[in-house]
Formats: structure tokens, sequence, C-alpha cells
């Protein structure tokens, strides 16, 4: 099977940014653009089923987390551990590639995400909305802004949220279906003590679907991790506040330790 495809710039050690199910490589633009011009080399990808990547099947975490991996080994051919920086199903992907290779993830960055999706919580109500709008049959370009708007926190950047609208209208319906789909199966709570690598955890203050208390229960698990809640923001933390998001983010890849948030 084909690579999944990719956007790359700049140069140094590697960090591979996977985007949520509403994103693509576009997602983490405002990262890929400071990562490069600080001396990193910044990757993001499509992810399987995404812009030009090839789709799996079947469509779930096992499939996604072995192009993952198969990505990684590609981008770096000579071993050694890369940072893995996943938002919403993307850290999902990131926890499975973590658990699976510890061998290839010197780092780990897991904003907006969860151990698990569970059936009464926020982020199945999320997903069974979703769900309901796909059965309606609205393309992606009407259904994005109520989903970004359902999604952002009150001081959300406007260009940020602009740039989220675009990408969640980009998304194949039939991926997007999948990809949701993939996600109310998703359960690696059991997992999270052998988690061994440096570990951030970023949530948004004013996130619906994984609100902070739900980063901090993943916190207390994977040892050794550290908690930065982001203000004023939601889900899309990594473009409603980039400033805010890369500030934690370099001042994790530099190797400072974050305040821990209880």
């Amino acid at each position: 099977m084909p690579l999944p495809t990719f956007s790359t710039l700049g140069a140094g050690p590697l960090v591979l940014l996977l985007h949520g199910s509403g994103g693509g490589f576009r997602s983490f633009a405002p990262q890929v653009e400071t990562l490069a011009s600080l001396g990193w080399r910044a990757v993001a990808w499509d992810m399987p089923g995404y812009g030009y990547s090839a789709p799996i099947e079947p469509y779930g975490f096992k499939g996604l987390a072995e192009r993952c991996i198969a990505l990684i080994e590609a981008l770096a051919p000579g071993g050694g551990a890369v940072t893995l920086v996943g938002q919403g199903m993307g850290g999902m992907v990131a926890q499975e590639v973590a658990l699976r290779r510890p061998d290839r993830v010197g780092r780990l960055v897991l904003a907006a995400t969860a151990a698990a999706v569970e059936p009464a919580d926020a982020y199945a109500g999320y997903i069974a909305r979703c769900l309901d709008e796909l059965g309606t049959g609205a393309d992606m370009e009407r259904i994005a802004p109520g989903v970004v708007a359902r999604l952002s926190g009150p001081q959300a950047l406007p260009e940020g949220l602009q740039l989220a609208r675009f990408c969640q209208a980009q998304v194949r319906a039939a991926t997007w279906r999948r990809a949701l789909a993939a996600m109310l199966g998703f359960d690696r709570r059991a997992a999270l003590a052998h988690i061994a690598v440096p570990t951030l955890l970023l949530a948004g203050q004013h996130d619906p679907i994984t609100p902070p208390a739900v980063l901090r229960a993943m916190a207390v698990a994977v040892k050794g991790s550290a908690l930065v809640e982001l203000p004023g923001v939601g889900h899309l933390p990594h473009l409603e506040a980039p400033d805010a998001f890369d500030w934690a983010l370099l001042d994790f890849l530099r190797g400072a330790a974050p305040a821990r948030v209880h």
C-alpha cells in the first residue's frame, strides 16, 4: 500500500502532526511554519482516506497506526524516535502508535483528545450528531460551519476558524463517516500507564467534547506527563489559539517542564 501523502517543511528533528477527523494536512499549517522556522522538520500527513492518501480497509485504529508507522519509517529510515503531535482523532492515532512502537516515539503531544469514547459521553454525542447530519444528505460545505461553531471557544481566532471550516469542508463525506464510526470503538484507557515517553496534554478550556477533565484524567494515567489548559478556546486549540498552542509545544520540545494543571 502506498504511503499516506504529507507536507513537509524545515530541517532538523522530526515532528509528525496528525490531524483530527475533520481536518487534513492544512489543519496544522500554523505549526508547520513555526516549527520549520525554529529548527525542526515539520511533517503534516493526510490520514488514510483524506486528501490524496489511499483509504484502508477495514477503517480502524490498527490500520491507521500501521500506516503512520510506515510513514515514520520512510521519513526516518535510519531508526530513532520522532515527536508525535495529535489532535482529536489524530491524538487517538498517536496513542496507538506510541503503544505499538515505543521505540519510534520520543515525545508525545496529545491535544483535545481522549483515551476512549464511551456511549454516554460528550464525544459519543458529538459523533452521533455528526452522523445524523451526514444522514440528511447535506454536503460537507453546508455541514462545516455548524461543526466548527459547536467545537470552538469564545476567544477563538477568526482566521483559525476560517481555516478549520475550509479543512472540514474538504473532507469527503464517506471518509468522515468511517472516521467517526471508528472512534466509537476506541478505548485505550487501560494502556495509558504503558506510555513511557515524555508526554504533554493540551486542553481547551471550553472544549465541549474533550473538556479539561478528560485530559486531566489522562495526565494522571500517563506517568510523568504534564497538562496545559489553554484559556478561551475549544476543541481546535491549534487553530483557535495557534500562538499559545505553539508556545506550549515549543517549551515541551525544548525540554522545559510545563506547569501541571490540577
